[in-house]
């Protein structure tokens, strides 16, 4: 269980100015990409959070060097000749972090083998590694189970396979994009993701030296090569903690000036959020998210795969439709199990109503399952303080939007898993306002 309490006093407005750094499903990857060469590669725009942290521990584990100043957010990672550590110190350092996976394709064409390790994560839907091992063994790796976790081996190095996504997983594509690139022959993937993030990724193995074509049928073609080189990239801005923000300020009726955050990679968000009845200016080096002081109007929003409405942004979302007048309908596609947050919404005194139904506009593969994936927002409610656990990352931020939107005290445990996504936010808190601290 995570640990460390906030005391919030809610009620206030959020007001001021913060800025958002790269994106952290992006930079992880990032920093993962670098063991495909020997060279150094540098990182800017990195955010001090907990996942880059644990991913820097993994490759000093591996034997690589990484310099990160924290001040500039420059990362630098030099590999040179890496090795595979001892399997319970890779464990201990992944913690709950769900990257070790994303090492195989790197670590195999290093060095011939790689280990994963019993694996954790937010637990908001099914996160199956089958799929990434069964890509794997297509590529020509072999496996064994050892106590800790899998041990991977691939004595005749990997070769290119066609893969199909039956969905577009983004850690699926990111998994075949890490193996391709220098495996022999051209791999063809099909139903590929397509987020900001992995194309990101894909520029950034580009600069490596990859060859890889992006069709717009969800199709990529990656043309393995015999080495790759150093790269030196700027990560994209994190647009999960960008819209976070911008809901906090619809929730609170505040203004808050998002810097770093970018209008390309949210037009989604934005449209939604113009909806809702916000407001919000975009500028060279940013976006103003605002609450206009009039009522916030109620609507149906479905989750989905890029370029639809991103899942992680649902969650503050949800927080924020507690104030809409009327009924809001939210489908959930993407994740099975992501409402589970709303149980600590109904005791500060939301209506939320969640139902195993597809309540959208299309029947998606949770249908049938049995799956509590859609929620039904009555609204405007006023929130009451509470005392709340924080169940996951994206869950845990919108119960601190909560919180804060809340009038009177709450009590929120579990706090410091918002660091694994979340930079400075307490810091970002105080900047904007909030009246919190530490317990």
């Amino acid at each position: 269980m995570s640990s460390g309490v906030l005391k919030v006093v809610g009620g206030h407005p959020l007001q001021g100015e913060i800025t958002v750094r790269g994106a952290k499903n992006f930079v992880s990857k990032a920093m993962v990409a670098a063991l495909l060469t020997e060279e150094t590669s540098v990182l800017r725009n990195v955010p001090l959070i907990r996942d880059v942290d644990v991913v820097s521990q993994l490759l000093r584990a591996h034997g690589a060097e990484v310099n990160y100043d924290q001040e500039a957010g420059v990362l630098e990672i030099t590999p040179g000749k890496i090795h595979l550590p001892d399997p319970a110190e890779v464990e201990a350092l992944a913690g709950s972090s769900r990257i070790p996976i994303l090492f195989c394709g790197p670590l195999l064409h290093a060095l011939g083998e790689a280990f994963i390790p019993d694996l954790g994560g937010c637990h908001i839907g099914d996160r199956p590694v089958d799929f990434h091992l069964a890509v794997l063994e297509d590529f020509g790796a072999r496996r064994s189970v050892e106590d800790l976790g899998l041990h991977l081996t691939a004595p005749h190095g990997l070769k290119a396979k066609k893969v199909h996504l039956p969905y577009p997983s983004v850690g699926a594509t990111e998994q075949t994009l890490l193996a391709a690139v220098r495996a022999r022959g051209v791999t063809e993937l099909t139903g590929a993701a397509v987020e900001p993030e992995i194309m990101d990724l894909i520029a950034v193995l580009q600069k490596m030296g990859a060859l890889i074509t992006v069709d717009t049928d969800r199709t990529i073609h990656i043309e393995g090569v015999r080495e790759l080189h150093g790269y030196r990239h700027t990560a994209l801005a994190d647009r999960i903690e960008a819209g976070s923000w911008a809901c906090a300020a619809l929730a609170t009726k505040g203004d808050i000036t998002v810097r770093g955050a970018q209008q390309e990679s949210m037009m989604n968000f934005l449209n939604v959020f113009r909806k809702v009845g916000g407001q919000f200016d975009i500028y060279d080096d940013g976006i103003r998210f605002w609450h206009p002081g009039t009522e916030l109007k109620s609507l149906p929003i479905e989750t989905d795969v890029h370029p639809g409405f991103m899942t992680d942004w649902q969650q503050p979302m949800v927080v924020a439709l507690t104030q809409a007048v009327g009924v809001s309908i939210v489908h959930e596609t993407v994740y099975e199990n992501r409402f589970g947050f709303t149980e600590a919404l109904n005791q500060m005194g939301a209506h939320i109503q969640v139902y195993s139904e597809c309540l959208g506009s299309k029947q998606c593969r949770f249908g049938r399952e049995n799956y509590f994936h859609s929620a039904v927002i009555q609204g405007p409610t006023q929130l009451i303080g509470a005392d709340i656990e924080v169940p996951d990352l994206r869950g845990g931020f919108s119960h601190l939007i909560a919180a804060l939107a809340a009038e009177g005290e709450s009590t929120v445990h579990g706090i410091d898993i918002i660091n694994r996504g979340y930079e400075h936010f307490m810091h970002k808190l105080h900047a904007l306002g909030a009246n919190v601290e530490k317990a």
